[in-house]
C-alpha cells in the first residue's frame, strides 16, 4: 500500500523541525511513563496478594480491568484526541494514572485496589493513540513509519523502569512509597506534556480553523470505519499481534512451565525475548514499510504465516518442544508486536488528517479485542479437557494446552481472510485514483531481476 497525500497535515517548512522533536520527545516520555504505570502491578503481585489479602483470581481482575478499559476505550478516545488534540489528552491521561496510583498507594481494600487500576488503564488508552496522532502533524511522510515503530519500541523502556527501578523501590520502602513514586512520575509527565506538547504548528491551526465547523463525533466515526483501508488496519493489527498478547497476558508463563516442563528461570528468560525482539525488529521493519509502503500488508502476511508454521510444528509434536524451537516461536510472536504498527500506518494513510485519531483507535482495538477473546475461549477448552480427563486430572497438562492453544487457529484465519479482501479493495481504489499499476510481488521480483541484468549488461 501506498501513503495517501493525506498523510501529512501541514506544509513542508513546518516538518521535521527543532519543535516536531521536542513535541515528540515529550508525547514519547509520557507513553514511556504510560507503559511504566501498565506493567507495574504485575511487579508488585505477590505484595499485593498480602496487602489485600486476595486469591490469584481476585487479583487476576487487577489486569483484565485494567486491559478491558483501555480496549474499550480506544474509539472513544480516537475520537476525541480528534476532537480536542493530542496536548490534552495525553495531559489528561497522565493526570488519570497519577490518581490511579495515588489511590493504590493507599488502598487497603480491594475495592479501592480495582479502582486505581481502571483510573490507570483510562490513562493509559489516551496515551498512545495520542502520541502517534503527532507525527503527521510535525513530521514528513517518509519519516512516520520509522517513528511510529520507534516510538512503540522506545516506550517499552516502561517495562524496564517498573522491573528494575520500581521493584527495588517497592521491596526497600514498601507498597506505599513505591505507588506514590509512581504517581509523582506521572505528575511530571502531566507538566511536561502541557509545557511541551503542542498539537500542530500554530499556522497550520489558523488554517484549519478557517477552514469551517468541527465535523461531528457520528460523522468522524462513520467516515473512519467505512474507510477500506482502515478496517484493513483493524484485521492487521489483531492477527499480527493477537498471538503475541495471549503469551504475555495470560498463558505464556503456564504453558512453559506445566506444558514444556522448563525451569521458571529458562521460562522468564525465554518471555524475555518479547522485549528484546522488539528492539531488534521494530527499526527494520519501519525501514522496510517507509521503502516499499506497497508491499506492507505482504510483509505483515508474511509474519502471520511464519507465526502460524511454528504455531503448527510446537502444537503437532508428541513431547516437548526443544527449546531452539521455543525460541524461534516466540521471536515470531515478538515480530509481530512491530508488524502490528502496520495497521497504524494504513490508518493514518488513508483517512483524511481530521479523523486519523479515530482511525488509530479503531486499529488499536484489534489487537487488544482478539486476544481478550481468544484468552478466554483458550480457558474454556482448558477447562473442557480437564473435565474430560477425570475428576483429579491437573488443570495444565501438555495435551491440554496443545488442543487449546489450536483456537489460535480460528482467528488466524478469520485476520487472514479480511486481510487479504480488504488489501485487494484497498489496491482497486488505489489503481483507479492513482494510475498505479501494483504488481503480484512474484512478478515485481522477476521483472526487477531482469531489468538489472540489462542495465548491468548494457542493453538499457
Amino acid at each position: 500500500m501506498s501513503t495517501s497525500s493525506s498523510s501529512s497535515s501541514a506544509p513542508r517548512k513546518y516538518l521535521d523541525t527543532k519543535t516536531s522533536w521536542i513535541v515528540w520527545s515529550a508525547g514519547v516520555f509520557a507513553y514511556i511513563v504510560a507503559v511504566t504505570q501498565r506493567t507495574s502491578f504485575g511487579v508488585a503481585g505477590l505484595d499485593a496478594t498480602e496487602r489485600f489479602a486476595a486469591t490469584a483470581s481476585v487479583l487476576s481482575i487487577f489486569t483484565v480491568l485494567q486491559y478491558l478499559v483501555y480496549a474499550g476505550m480506544q474509539i472513544p478516545v480516537g475520537i476525541m484526541v480528534d476532537r480536542y488534540g493530542s496536548r490534552l489528552m495525553i495531559g489528561v491521561g497522565a493526570t488519570l494514572m497519577f490518581a490511579g496510583q495515588a489511590v493504590l498507594a493507599f488502598a487497603e481494600h480491594v475495592s479501592l485496589g480495582y479502582l486505581g487500576r481502571v483510573l490507570v488503564g483510562a490513562g493509559d488508552a489516551m496515551t498512545f493513540i495520542s502520541v502517534l496522532r503527532l507525527l503527521p502533524a510535525w513530521f514528513s511522510h517518509k519519516r512516520i513509519p520509522v517513528l511510529n515503530q520507534v516510538t512503540s519500541m522506545v516506550g517499552q523502556a516502561g517495562q524496564l523502569l517498573s522491573l528494575v527501578p520500581f521493584a527495588a523501590v517497592l521491596h526497600t520502602f514498601g507498597w506505599t512509597p513505591s505507588f506514590v513514586s509512581l504517581a509523582a512520575l506521572s505528575l511530571l509527565a502531566v507538566i511536561l506534556s502541557f509545557s511541551l506538547i503542542r498539537d500542530m504548528p500554530p499556522e497550520i491551526r489558523a488554517l484549519r480553523t478557517a477552514a469551517g465547523p468541527r465535523l461531528k463525533v457520528t460523522t468522524m466515526l462513520s467516515l473512519a470505519a467505512k474507510e477500506p483501508a482502515t478496517r484493513l488496519g483493524f484485521w492487521t493489527h489483531m492477527t499480527t499481534s493477537f498471538s503475541l498478547h495471549v503469551v504475555l497476558m495470560a498463558w505464556g508463563y503456564p504453558f512453559l512451565i506445566a506444558g514444556q516442563g522448563l525451569d521458571p528461570a529458562v521460562a522468564s528468560g525465554l518471555l524475555s525475548i518479547f522485549v528484546i525482539m522488539g528492539f531488534v525488529a521494530g527499526p527494520v521493519i519501519g525501514a522496510l514499510t517507509a521503502r516499499y509502503p506497497v508491499r506492507r500488508s505482504t510483509m505483515a502476511l508474511t509474519g502471520i504465516f511464519f507465526s502460524m508454521l511454528c504455531w503448527a510444528v510446537v502444537l503437532s509434536l508428541s513431547g516437548p518442544a526443544p527449546l531452539w524451537l521455543l525460541i524461534v516461536l516466540f521471536a515470531a510472536l515478538a515480530a509481530g508486536g512491530p508488524m502490528s504498527m502496520i495497521g497504524f500506518d494504513f490508518a493514518r494513510g488513508f483517512n483524511p488528517p481530521n479523523v486519523i485519531g479515530t482511525a488509530t483507535g479503531v486499529v488499536n482495538v484489534g489487537g487488544f479485542l482478539g486476544a481478550l477473546l481468544t484468552i478466554g475461549a483458550i480457558g474454556v477448552v482448558l477447562d473442557i479437557v480437564r473435565e474430560a480427563s477425570g475428576p483429579n486430572a491437573p488443570l495444565y497438562t501438555l495435551d491440554g494446552f496443545r488442543i487449546a492453544f489450536a483456537v489460535q487457529f480460528i482467528p488466524y484465519l478469520v485476520g487472514v481472510f479480511f486481510m487479504l479482501l480488504l488489501r485487494k479493495k484497498v489496491r482497486a481504489r488505489m489503481e483507479a485514483e492513482d494510475g498505479l499499476a501494483i504488481r503480484p510481488l512474484h512478478r515485481a521480483i522477476i521483472e526487477n531481476y531482469w531489468s538489472g541484468r540489462k542495465r548491468k549488461n548494457g542493453d538499457i
